[in-house]
């Protein structure tokens, strides 16, 4: 352990954030202890766990393990265990209230806030063809708030276990009321629905210049289903002072006379699902002044509420330009962006349009250089900006197109001259408050996708649904399983124990991964009528049974189980003495997660638990033989790896893809091949087989290089 710690905690300091890296925690262990019998720690492991980290890297230690504190060693550097809130779920007020009862001085930590999990309704925020998906987008919007909000750091929920109803009277919406602790001024209002109905409310807050229900000019607020809103109270922006926005906030720009991103103003971005209606409304140093719409479709109505502060009411939908004294409010829908002159400005946009926003911040200098989160550059437009920098009094933005588009480029006047993206010049123009807009074509890679039906399938007949290849010899009646392993082991280092003559779990003869095929040989007696067999394989998996040649039958599947038992009634009585074999190809989906150090959990055998044979006289199987993988532990392909093949014909042939960026090498030869595998006995054919194309993206990165892989060529000692 001390070898390895050390190895990886050198990697870890070169790009700590002393060494001007990104890096400013560790965390040293993840549940160690206390969750499975004796149920105690190991006092020594951990001292000498945290010893070793200590010794190469700089930065704060935390673990996540309560039990763990109780063996700290003077370690000035260790953290308390921050608390842990769950796989992703902290939406229950409870973990809330747990963190605030027990350990209210300790850092508050999500660490296990996943991108779906346990909500699967939710998905991931980037697809598996790696476009990005709305999720992206909505973590993108709340990120950029939290950058710009330190008042929510300091924030803590007030009313934890009394949020049904709260500051809404409607008992379908749970609100939290977040109060700022340290600065004591602003609040946040959280407002969610677990109900796919909208619902309508008002909320009625405290505010500096007191109690107030929004919208307080007329109408009311709406939450569109399953969704949830943080509405900002007291809300300090730059020099703009937010009285409340039942709008959500994007980003904001400080005014900075030497690096304002408009001359001497500040940028507040808010924005709202198209065709809701929401409320604005800024405190002055005086008397407000009348708001003026520029620019737009749209209206507005305004109020004043006392005390120096408007409010103004208006609907997120379109694009309507909105000017209160040195406040520009905009309310954006799908149109181009800008239409503004004024010192202090607000953004007012539908979130089809705050997806479109990117903030960015050129590097610096130091050790800190790519870590920089001063003077913003905000850009419209693309499908990923990645980057910005200015180099020679050019701005170089970088990034991906999947499509024209028009982007509207926020930043410092002075701070460049000219722009470019991916390296080619924009040609600029302004808008009327002095920001640079620029179209710019996606320069696409140019796709051609193969038509497979034309395609020459090895093997083949005549239609592409008969080109085909045998990937099951295994039940042919001449098939010889003499290179098989035969399963002949009588004790196992398993802690499950064996309910057959003979061990029958994949693992103890070295196969892992992959699909597993199992063969059992027995001469029958003539009055044998059904098989039955229990098959482990992990959550979903399936498994087929053949007598012979004929299939008997099978189990689909289900996601609700690990392990199957199914009885199979033979067609036909057996000739008394004739040689038969039971073919058995299971899923394996892998090795069971080890949830807690102390479990032998990641040991569930995969394989056959138990078998039957039914009849008034049942044979005995004689020998038991099974494959997987080519080699098994000692895999074939040292350079794709074990878990890159299974046990089917096929890929014990190595015939299986090269597995280059993604799956196929985008850039040169190809070789297909798909394994059908049909759960029934009538089989199953494939109706058509087509490549899709799901995007086209031109991008700053530069090009993949695949890995050398060698070729195919035939296996030595492939059965």
């Amino acid at each position: 352990m001390t070898g390895y710690i050390k190895a990886v905690g050198a990697k870890i300091a070169e790009n700590q954030i002393t060494n001007g890296g990104p890096i400013i925690l560790v965390q040293a262990e993840n549940e160690y202890s206390g969750f499975q019998a004796p149920y105690t720690e190991d006092f020594e492991y951990e001292k000498i766990l945290l010893e070793q980290f200590v010794s190469v890297v700089n930065t704060a230690l935390v673990t996540q393990e309560s039990n763990f504190v109780e063996s700290v060693p003077p370690v000035s550097r260790f953290l308390l265990p921050p608390m842990m809130l769950g796989l992703g779920d902290i939406s229950q007020a409870y973990f809330w209230g747990s963190h605030l009862d027990i350990n209210p001085e300790a850092p508050n930590a999500v660490w296990e806030f996943q991108g779906g999990a346990f909500d699967p309704w939710q998905g991931s925020a980037i697809a598996e063809d790696r476009t990005l998906r709305e999720k992206y987008y909505e973590i993108k919007l709340q990120a950029n708030f939290l950058a710009v909000t330190p008042a929510y750091l300091t924030s803590r929920p007030q009313n934890i276990y009394a949020t049904q109803g709260s500051f809404t009277g409607n008992p379908a919406l749970k609100t939290t009321q977040v109060l700022d602790v340290v600065g004591k001024k602003t609040g946040f209002y959280i407002t969610d629905a677990s109900s796919t109905v909208a619902q309508t409310y008002t909320l009625t807050v405290a505010t500096s210049i007191g109690t107030l229900t929004i919208p307080t000019i007329s109408g009311h607020l709406t939450l569109n289903g399953r969704d949830s809103k943080i509405h900002a109270v007291d809300y300090v922006a730059g020099s703009t002072n937010v009285l409340y926005s039942s709008a959500e906030i994007f980003t904001c720009a400080h005014r900075n006379p030497s690096r304002a991103i408009i001359d001497d103003k500040d940028v507040l971005f808010v924005y709202g699902n198209a065709g809701e209606l929401h409320e604005t409304a800024l405190t002055f140093s005086s008397m407000p002044p009348v708001a003026e719409v520029l620019s737009g479709s749209g209206s507005i109505m305004q109020q004043n509420l006392g005390n120096n502060s408007l409010a103004l009411q208006y609907i997120t939908t379109g694009q309507t330009v909105v000017q209160v004294g040195s406040t520009v409010l905009y309310i954006l829908g799908k149109a181009s962006l800008f239409s503004l002159a004024y010192p202090t400005f607000t953004l007012g946009i539908d979130r089809a349009n705050a997806y479109q926003f990117w903030v960015l911040h050129p590097p610096t200098s130091g050790n800190f250089a790519r870590y920089n989160t001063e003077n913003p550059i905000i850009i419209k437009g693309g499908h990923l900006v990645r980057s910005v920098d200015v180099i020679d009094s050019t701005l170089a933005i970088k990034g991906d197109l999947n499509s024209t588009t028009t982007f509207e480029i926020i930043a410092p006047s002075a701070s460049a001259k000219s722009v470019t993206f991916n390296g080619e010049a924009l040609e600029l123009g302004q808008t009327p408050q002095g920001t640079w807009i620029a179209k710019r074509s996606a320069n696409l890679p140019t796709v051609v996708l193969p038509k497979l039906s034309s395609l020459i399938w090895p093997h083949g007949i005549h239609k592409l649904l008969q080109k085909t290849a045998d990937s099951l010899p295994e039940i042919k009646a001449n098939y010889s399983d003499a290179q098989w392993t035969v399963a002949n082991h009588t004790t196992t280092v398993n802690p499950t124990t064996p309910m057959t003559d003979v061990v029958l779990f994949a693992g103890d003869y070295g196969y892992h991964t992959g699909n597993i095929l199992w063969r059992g040989h027995f001469n029958a007696t003539g009055e044998e009528t059904a098989f039955s067999v229990h098959v482990q394989g992990g959550t979903a998996f399936g498994f087929s049974t053949w007598l012979d040649s004929t299939h008997i039958g099978s189990w689909e599947g289900d996601a609700a189980y690990s392990e199957y038992t199914g009885t199979f009634q033979f067609p036909s009585l057996l000739q008394e003495g004739s040689a038969h074999v039971l073919t058995i190809l299971q899923d394996h989906m892998g090795l069971e997660e080890d949830w807690s150090a102390a479990s032998d959990g990641f040991k569930t055998p995969r394989g056959i638990i138990n078998y039957t044979l039914f009849g008034t006289s049942v044979p005995t199987v004689s020998v038991w033989k099974v494959t997987g993988n080519l080699g098994g532990e000692s895999f074939a392909d040292k350079t794709r790896g074990g878990l890159n093949e299974g046990g089917l014909y096929g890929e014990r042939q190595g015939k299986f893809d090269e597995m280059s960026q993604g799956i196929l090498n985008y850039n040169g030869h190809n070789t297909l091949a798909v394994s059908l595998w049909a759960a029934v006995s009538g089989g199953g054919k494939l109706e058509s087989l087509n490549l899709e194309l799901t995007a086209q993206v031109e991008t700053s990165r530069a090009p993949v290089v695949n890995a050398p892989l060698t070729p195919w060529s035939p296996r030595l000692g492939a059965y």
